[in-house]
């Protein structure tokens, strides 16, 4: 296994570990978070923590991709493994923010909903001889996801101490893109999508 697919994998094992720092119940084993307070905005240990690691997990996104298009090792299994990283951290995560009721329910719903349409159309593009690059659209709306989740792990600080929602202004941007980059991807591809209608 070359490195950028050794990057890929520990994104999972990283994503997995973020997932579990968020969903652990922690009061059941006797254990209290510790909660720090900066002003009128409180910070959550665990919080911190999964912060840390989900930024990390997302910057080594951009190292393997980097690392395998420069040294020549891009791979199938590596294609495969990034795109399963990705979902596994983001959607992950938002559905577990969701639930923990730090962010809107509607935003992971429309994200997984967008991501389910837009990885069909490649699947059916990809069996037609035809690969469907990401957009313009598509890669910002990974980078308002990412820096509008990495906000949320933390309070949305120091925007907070002013009063502006950053993290949720970041996501509603991230999933405005989202849709909008999913009706581009039909738009590309509908003649491909009905021609057997």
């Amino acid at each position: 296994m070359n490195l950028p697919n050794k990057i890929t994998i520990t994104r999972i094992i990283l994503a997995i570990v973020v997932m579990i720092l968020l969903m652990f119940p922690y009061g059941n084993v006797g254990y209290n978070v510790p909660i720090y307070k900066i002003s009128n905005v409180t910070l959550s240990l665990n919080y911190i923590v999964a912060g840390v690691i989900f930024i990390i997990a997302a910057l080594s996104d951009t190292l393997d991709g980097y690392l395998a298009r420069k040294n020549k090792m891009v791979t199938d299994f590596g294609k495969v493994m990034d795109a399963i990283a990705d979902k596994i951290l983001v959607n992950g995560v938002l559905i577990i923010l969701a639930y923990n009721g730090n962010i809107p329910l509607i935003i992971p719903v429309l994200i997984i909903t967008r991501d389910t349409f837009v990885d069909s159309i490649k699947m059916v593009s990809g069996s037609n001889g035809k690969v469907v690059g990401a957009s313009i659209w598509g890669k910002l709306k990974t980078i308002f996801m990412l820096v509008g989740l990495s906000l949320v792990f933390f309070s949305n600080l120091p925007f907070e101490l002013l009063g502006l929602r950053i993290d949720y202004i970041f996501l509603i941007i991230a999933t405005v893109l989202s849709i909008y980059s999913g009706i581009e991807y039909f738009i590309q591809n509908k003649k491909l999508l009905l021609k057997n209608k």
